[in-house]
């Protein structure tokens, strides 16, 4: 059996997209993973003797664009990444027995995997992320004519499709009832095997590391990542607000790392440098793939900032959390997240400043000494049932993807 697995992004920073590599890759499949250049893939992706990695080189222009001009210069980047991926897959890539394609983006993804599969005889399955068509929406507007085409053909070239994966019972029930699509199964993100809880020796190890790295001059602080990818459908704007109230409840210092790169990470920067604040350090920074892992391992929380531009799909980074033994603090945007987080049980969801300043501070009350919420948090995570990605692809992705 042979594999082509498109993500039309940097496929380093595509972690749910590489697992499915992986996984076809450990059953024998040969996979072509295409995608575009950028963040270093993982190791076992390069290393792996079934997995050939086609690394194309981004379109850029919407990214300097002003919105006046997004547009247009997004429609150019849709020609160019369509030329370059249609011609990798056609000329490049040996057929395959099936095409996987990431969605969003929408277009040109699904229109040149669609043609791809076509002209081949392959069958066509779309791993759902969100609907592309609402992260437009969020630089122009629902009402803007470009999200609506946007919209219409997604749902035109969806129906093209052969399957269906994707992230939450939530955004299947609208692929399903509202979308016309079927079958749609779910395929929820698991955290992969390298995410867990770091022994106590390790722990300790890398939060002195990180504090010497980083500059933070307390001794013992709480540890809370934030991983991100810097983009819109993350409220930044609701953690900076937060920040001030927080720092005033805390009575321990923290320390706030907020990892990952991306368009949005030097206005961050910029604002966090204007506040004053004198018990929480906050320090962006970029991890591998690698150092990660160890990195979420040795935290106390997780927060999750991401706002669904569907209010459909779920934040990939919290399973990662769970696997690393984490509570969540997260952004609640819609009951969706009732699949992945239990409010007060496994994790404190917030809807505005003033609950995420308390949600923050309140598990570090008393810390490091006495920290009754934490720990019950921790423990209600470290119960929970473990599910791996590679039990959950087996149950739910490899028999849609083999055709069975």
């Amino acid at each position: 059996m042979r594999a082509t697995v498109i993500v039309l992004g940097d496929i380093g920073r595509s972690p749910r997209m590489q697992y499915h590599a992986l996984a076809l890759g450990a059953r024998g499949v040969e996979v072509d993973l295409v995608g575009e250049a950028g963040t270093t893939p993982h190791r076992e992706i390069l290393a792996h003797p079934r997995i050939t990695c086609h690394q194309l080189r981004p379109p850029a222009l919407r990214r300097r664009a002003s919105r006046r001009l997004f547009v247009p210069a997004a429609a150019l980047d849709v020609l160019v990444g369509a030329t370059r991926l249609l011609a990798t897959s056609r000329t490049i890539v040996p057929r395959s027995d099936v095409v996987l394609v990431q969605t969003p983006p929408a277009l040109p993804t699904l229109a040149v995997a669609l043609l791809a599969a076509r002209t081949s005889r392959t069958r066509l399955v779309i791993d759902w992320h969100n609907l592309g068509y609402t992260l437009l929406a969020l630089r122009l507007g629902r009402a803007h004519p470009a999200v609506r085409a946007a919209g219409w053909w997604e749902r035109r070239l969806g129906r093209a499709a052969d399957a269906h994966l994707c992230v939450s019972h939530a955004l299947a029930r609208e692929l399903e009832r509202h979308w016309g699509f079927r079958p749609v199964t779910v395929l929820h993100d698991q955290p992969d095997a390298r995410f867990v809880s770091c022994a106590p020796e390790e722990r300790a190890s890398v939060r002195r590391r990180l504090c010497e790295t980083l500059g933070v001059p307390a001794v013992h602080p709480g540890l809370v990542v934030s991983p991100t990818s810097w983009t819109d459908d993350e409220d930044f704007g609701l953690l900076l607000e937060a920040l001030p109230a927080c720092d005033r409840s805390l009575t321990a210092p923290l320390l706030l790392l907020v990892t990952g790169d991306g368009p949005r990470r030097r206005h961050f920067e910029q604002r966090i440098e204007g506040l004053s604040l004198r018990r929480i350090h906050v320090r962006t920074a970029w991890f591998s793939s690698d150092e990660y892992p160890r990195v979420l391992g040795a935290a106390d929380l997780g927060l999750s900032l991401h706002r669904s531009s569907s209010r459909l799909d779920l934040p990939m980074k919290v399973a990662d959390m769970f696997g690393a033994g984490l509570p969540a603090i997260a952004l609640d945007y819609g009951p969706c997240l009732t699949e992945l987080i239990a409010h007060g049980d496994t994790g404190l969801l917030f809807s505005s400043a003033a609950t995420l300043a308390t949600a923050l501070s309140e598990p570090f009350a008393g810390f490091p000494d006495a920290t009754p919420l934490l720990d019950r948090l921790r423990a209600n995570v470290a119960a929970r049932p473990r599910i791996t990605w590679e039990e959950e692809w087996a149950r739910q992705a490899w028999p849609v993807l083999r055709g069975s």
